[in-house]
């Protein structure tokens, strides 16, 4: 019998089933069925939801799990460079990616109990989450949804130990409505009856209002950032206060102020979910988080060795304009602390609102050149983009690759000008290939 790679396997899930979402519940209940219902034989779980925020949710949540001395399962979604990324397997040692050995084993497994029934990838791939996490022990398992809430295959889970809920802007319109209610009535499809939930920072008051409204409702505890919880940088630290006092503890290590409320909803909701968690704890997991694609300092590689010396390149996969405003606030933070012309690399899908994105650099920026992004069907052209760049307010012009962009920064550089900062922006598929060829895949 041939043996397969994870890949391969995935590979011929691809040929025979339809790509994207389909949202509902029914397909993965009948698979879980057939698998021996793996989703009811997991650890407590924390579950995500949300626009934005809810992957840097799941990196603290995870950290502050291990810094309390205990383990967490981790499935995120979607990958950077490799599927294993998708799926951390809580060992005493921090969680390890899942051995290429083991996915591929699940994936088959899973695969088989299908019986080539009609299905997408996705649901197969979170029942290969629900196999893996529920096979091997752990304190925890950290589960973020795919897309929406109530029909995402994660939300099978009947009875977590708490949900999270972070902020919601305007995002998948095609699949969750046009209105901020609306995609926000799909994100409370993760809340439980009886269950904690926790409301992270919301830009907009409907959403928050709909959120609590479904909690209410629901009989769930609910604990809403600003009202029950908040968080603040004093003196150099972050002050996350709730009902049981003060913590003074350390800045995260992810950038920007808006890792502040990602920070405090994962602080309350991990204790929601019934986990002790004590100053030493906390203080360690904001110093320990990594969440990689998300205002990521770029590793030395070989696309750094193509800029102009002694640039900062930072790479953050946030694609809609609410990830848009968080990231220019922290280019504005590091431009404060230490000033550098601003040039932005973009590439993006046709499915975010590209012009609303490019709107919260207007004024920042010096000039963007924007890039196919070659992972994705959906790939929106680069002339294009720079087209709606432009309408942004932005200068703007289309170049081949990321490589090109800076090895053209780097050969018309002024030396007398202090050295640029440079950010890759725009699609998460552009981050992937971006580490890819840098040759540093998160670990």
């Amino acid at each position: 019998m041939t043996v397969l790679t994870a890949d391969q396997e995935i590979e011929r899930l691809m040929s025979l089933h339809p790509k994207g979402f389909d949202l509902s519940l029914d397909r993965i209940r009948r698979l879980l069925a057939v698998l021996g219902d793996p989703h009811r034989r997991l650890p407590p779980v924390i579950h995500l939801a949300g626009t934005n925020g809810k992957g840097s949710a799941a990196a603290f949540s995870r950290a502050l799990v291990e810094a309390s001395g205990r383990t967490a399962h981790v499935h995120t979604s979607p990958h950077l460079v490799n599927w294993h990324e998708r799926y951390r397997i809580g060992t005493s040692g921090g969680g390890q990616l899942v051995s290429d050995a083991m996915l591929a084993e699940a994936i088959h497994r899973v695969a088989l109990a299908n019986d080539g029934k009609t299905i997408t990838v996705f649901e197969i791939l979170t029942a290969v989450a629900f196999v893996l996490f529920s096979e091997n022990p752990a304190d925890a398992a950290v589960i973020e949804v795919g897309l929406g809430g109530r029909f995402d295959a994660t939300n099978v889970v009947e009875r977590p130990a708490v949900s999270i809920i972070m902020p919601i802007s305007m995002d998948h319109e095609a699949y969750l409505g046009d209105r901020v209610e609306l995609i926000a009535a799909e994100k409370a499809g993760i809340i439980k009856p009886g269950v904690p939930v926790v409301i992270g920072a919301q830009e907009y008051d409907a959403a928050r209002e709909v959120l609590v409204d479904t909690a209410e409702r629901l009989g769930s505890p609910a604990l809403v950032y600003g009202q029950d919880f908040l968080a603040y940088e004093e003196n150099g630290r972050l002050i996350y206060q709730d009902e049981t006092g003060l913590l003074d503890v350390s800045l995260p290590k992810l950038i920007g102020r808006h890792q502040y409320a990602n920070a405090a909803a994962a602080i309350a909701g991990v204790r929601a979910a019934g986990f002790d968690l004590g100053h030493a704890a906390v203080d360690r997991a904001m110093n320990n988080v990594e969440w990689a694609g998300r205002m990521q300092r770029l590793p030395a590689g070989d696309l750094q060795r193509l800029a102009p010396e002694g640039a900062e390149l930072w790479i953050d996969g946030g694609h809609n304009p609410g990830a848009g405003m968080v990231v220019a606030e922290a280019l504005a933070e590091l431009e404060e602390r230490n000033p550098r012309p601003l040039f932005l690399i973009a590439g993006m899908i046709s499915t975010k609102d590209q012009t609303g994105f490019f709107r919260n650099f207007e004024g920042m920026a010096r000039h963007v050149f924007t890039v196919p992004v070659n992972q994705s069907e959906s790939g929106v052209p680069a002339a294009e983009l720079a087209v709606r760049a432009e309408q942004g307010g932005l200068s703007a012009e289309p170049v081949a690759s990321v490589a090109n962009a800076l090895m053209l920064l780097r050969d018309t550089w002024d030396d007398r000008e202090a050295a640029p900062r440079i950010l890759i922006c725009g699609s998460l598929y552009l981050m992937g290939e971006v580490l890819a060829v840098n040759g540093t895949p998160p670990r």
